[in-house]
Order: C-alpha cells, then structure tokens, then sequence
C-alpha cells in the first residue's frame, strides 16, 4: 500500500509540473510616447523584468537603449534575446524610436528633428511616470549601437543630471567619418559649410568633456568594425585625460552578431554601477 500512496503522489507531482502554469518571465510592451518638442508620437519597446510583476512597490533602474541608422523600436528585441537580461539583473529596459538617421541630435538645419530632447527629456519623463522607476541619476544608464552608441553618449554629456552611466557599441564616435551617408547633412548641415558644428558633436572630440561629467562610462567595438579606429582614437584621449572608462575590442563586425554579444557585457556592467551607487538587487 505504501508503494501505491508512493506511486500515486510521484504522478500527481509530474502533473502538477506538467499543467501549472509557466514560470514568470519579463514582459514586453510597446507604448506610445509622445513628443512635445516634435509634435507627434512615437512607438517604444519596454521590457519589464519578472519581479516587477511580483511586487507594487518595488522600483527598478533603468537602462535606455537605443538603436543605429535605418532602424527602429524593435530593433533590438527583434534581432537579440535582450529581454533576458531585464530579468537576469533585474532592469527595467527601454528602446525608443530615434527615427532613421536623427542622430539623435536636436537639428539646427531641420527644425522637425528634435530627437535629443525626446529621448533625453521626454521619453525619460514618460517612463518614469507610467512605470515604477528609480528615478535617479545612480540608477540611470543609455547605450547604443553604432549612431545609437553616438546617440547614447551625446545625450550623457549634454545631461549629466539625468544619467550617471553611459556606453557604446560599435559608435559612430566621429561622425565626420559618415558624411556621405544618406540623411545625415540633413542634421548636421553641409559638412563644408557648417564644419564646426559637425566639430563641436563629433564625441572624439568631447573626450576633455568627460573629465567632469562623472559618468560611468563603458565603450566597445568590433576589431572588424569599420569604426573601430575612431573608437581607439577615443579610448587613448580618454586615456590620456585620466578619465575611467572601461574599453574592450572583441573578435566582429558591424552586426547583430557581434552586438548581440556586446549588450550582455554592457547590461553588466550598468548593474554594477546602479550597486556601486546604492542599489541592490535583492532588494527590488
């Protein structure tokens, strides 16, 4: 009889791990976040990692992460599994629309393209009030693939207030290298005629900007990447200054090959920066 009860309790174990519903994992939303300074809306993908779902009270940091040229939203969980990561470091992702070739800039030359208040401002503000953030600078990070890793650190210095970590990926860190891509001189301007401005955003060019900003700052590029040299030239000014900054080349090109494998080491490395300010995990 004892091997009966024995046998029956060991199947309605297996049915109960059979039929109980699935484990909470992280949640993806697309939301629409409306742009003051542009006058219309734009779609964004939020992945939420599974505690939110666990608690009402917990909050949780925050890290933006913005797309290249020619993409979009989804980019990003369309082409990675970057969602884990919301749940493995227990952060709040967040990947807006800074249209095709913005450069996530506020333009002088194109009145309607006012993308680094969106993202820097108006996105931030949006997040923080839907959504159960940390809204600290501690517990704030932006990164970015190629004209996102330029995005990304652009909207750190021009912010400091708003974002205490920063990185790139694959950046576009000098501009001045692309100036026969489709779209861009519609932000910058001629590149002839307007040179300074292209010279004053291009980030090799803002290393010495770095040195007060008090940023924790992570830069990587693929040793393939036709970037790659634009982002050593950064690396050794930042050097040079003495500013701390972590720096990796790794085996890639430019693709999703390669940045599907660098976002694991960025998400991270801004965990590790949130708990160096305070935060803890385990807590949330």
């Amino acid at each position: 009889m004892a091997n009966v009860r024995a046998g029956w309790l060991v199947l309605a174990l297996l049915f109960g791990a059979l039929f109980s519903g699935p484990a909470l994992a992280f949640q993806t939303r697309i939301v629409s976040i409306p742009s003051a300074a542009m006058h219309r809306a734009f779609d964004a993908t939020v992945v939420l990692p599974a505690d939110y779902a666990r608690g009402k009270a917990a909050r949780f940091p925050v890290i933006y992460v913005l797309h290249g040229s020619g993409g979009n939203y989804a980019d990003w969980t369309s082409n990675t599994h970057i969602g884990k990561l919301a749940d493995r470091y227990h952060v709040i992702l967040v990947m807006p629309d800074g249209g095709h070739e913005s450069w996530y800039i506020d333009s002088p030359y194109d009145p309607r393209s006012r993308y680094e208040t969106y993202v820097g401002t108006e996105v931030v503000s949006y997040v923080d009030t839907h959504f159960r953030t940390l809204a600290t600078r501690e517990t704030r990070a932006i990164t970015g693939l190629s004209m996102g890793g330029f995005g990304a650190l652009r909207i750190a210095l021009d912010r400091r207030d708003t974002f205490g970590a920063a990185g790139s990926i694959s950046g576009a860190v000098d501009p001045r290298n692309c100036e026969d891509e489709p779209g861009i001189s519609d932000v910058f301007g001629d590149p002839a005629r307007h040179a300074s401005f292209w010279n004053s955003n291009a980030i090799v060019e803002s290393a010495r900007a770095f040195e007060h900003a008090h940023i924790a700052l992570t830069i990587d590029c693929g040793v393939s990447d036709f970037f790659v040299q634009s982002n050593r030239m950064l690396h050794e000014k930042l050097v040079e200054l003495g500013v701390p900054h972590d720096y990796a080349e790794r085996p890639g090109g430019h693709d999703w090959n390669y940045w599907s494998n660098s976002i694991r080491y960025q998400v991270l490395f801004f965990s590790t920066s949130f708990q160096r300010g305070g935060w803890h995990p385990q807590t949330a």
